[in-house]
């Protein structure tokens, strides 16, 4: 098998790869992207059928190419897609696409990355899939009675395809609330389980641009709240809920319940010992990491990597854009990660530029 030698590998193609690779174009590195998509923006596309950004246009542009919406505008799944395709092409990004990487490990000074049947080589390997890609549901999940239809919300895509009328969302934050104000406009009974976090309303004229300009400015790893906010946070990177108000789930008749804490004979129960009796229940547990694939010691009990504002700790040459407060609040999000990319970028371009210490096969094409 070949293994193919590069200066620098982008693992993903999503808008953190894109925005990584922009940079690296820009400062004349040579680099390839991986992503295991059969197109750009194929993540985006895959979402529920009614989800629109949580962030306005005006946070949802990549480095050099605006969003070409209207500032206060909520982008729909399929316009993100169409821009990331846009922006790969207009940039013409070295993309591989159908390429799953099965594992990044050391090798002659340097990463070797491996897929089913490719192996890559570089002195300096970006990692930009995303911090959760993996749906999550807790254990008890398994113990629900088999007549009671259940899914995670990255199956689900709307109301027509899940044809319960008694429906429970469990978990709170911005997917379980949009969707269960989806199913409620659709005449099912919903109730939603689990505490929320709304912004005040002042925080979310203009589609939450008052607190998305305020989150870029102070929300920062700089500042003493932005710390407090990314302790608070956690490592999962639970954020507020951004458009729904509390009155809006009221008025759409979704009733609030405490979090479900149990299944008990077949049968969802919460927090104060309630048992709930439904049809459904769609899991808006949120996703955990998926690196389990890298190979190098460098990941927290929590499956999230040891870093310094994206620089893996104690392996140099390895780093990573998207991750949750990464160094500001904005960092996993779109408007977020041209600004971390650059930085990173950066710290790579001066380790390439460096004299070199061992022989790594990079930027040769393929190698015996």
């Amino acid at each position: 098998m070949q293994v193919e030698g590069h200066d620098v590998i982008v693992i993903g193609g999503g808008q953190a790869g894109l925005a990584a690779s922009h940079h690296l174009a820009r400062r004349g590195i040579e680099h390839v992207v991986l992503d295991a998509g059969s197109a750009v923006g194929e993540t985006w596309r895959r979402r529920w059928d009614s989800l629109r950004l949580f962030t306005p246009a005006a946070m949802d542009g990549l480095p050099g190419m605006p969003f070409p919406a209207d500032a206060a505008t909520l982008p729909t799944r399929v316009e993100m897609a169409d821009y990331l395709a846009t922006y790969a092409d207009r940039d013409r990004t070295p993309i591989r696409l159908g390429v799953t990487v099965d594992a990044l490990a050391r090798a002659d000074g340097g990463f070797l990355v491996s897929s089913r049947n490719q192996r890559f080589t570089a002195p300096e390997v970006i990692v930009a899939t995303g911090f959760l890609t993996t749906p999550y549901r807790p254990e008890f999940a398994s113990g629900l009675d088999p007549s009671i239809v259940q899914l995670h919300s990255d199956d689900y895509r709307n109301p027509a395809s899940l044809s319960a009328e008694r429906v429970l969302l469990v978990g709170a934050g911005n997917s379980g609330v949009e969707i269960a104000m989806e199913l409620a406009r659709a005449g099912r009974q919903v109730v939603i389980a689990g505490h929320s976090t709304f912004l005040p309303r002042i925080a979310t004229i203009g589609g939450g641009r008052a607190f998305f300009s305020f989150a870029r400015r102070a929300l920062t790893l700089e500042t003493p709240l932005g710390r407090r906010m990314r302790d608070r946070m956690g490592t999962h990177g639970s954020a507020p809920v951004i458009r729904v108000r509390p009155a809006d789930l009221s008025d759409a008749r979704v009733h609030r319940v405490e979090r479900v804490q149990e299944v008990r004979h077949g049968r969802p129960v919460l927090a104060n010992g309630r048992t709930l009796d439904v049809d459904a229940v769609v899991w808006c547990t949120g996703f955990r990491p998926g690196f389990d694939w890298i190979r190098l010691p460098i990941l927290e009990p929590s499956g999230l990597p040891r870093h310094d504002r994206g620089a893996a700790t104690g392996m140099p040459g390895l780093s990573f854009v998207g991750l949750p407060f990464q160094r500001s609040f904005l960092s996993p999000l779109v408007g977020g990660v041209g600004p971390d990319a650059e930085v990173i970028v950066d710290a790579v371009v001066n380790r390439l530029a460096e004299p070199p210490g061992v022989a790594v096969a990079a930027g040769s094409g393929a190698i015996a």
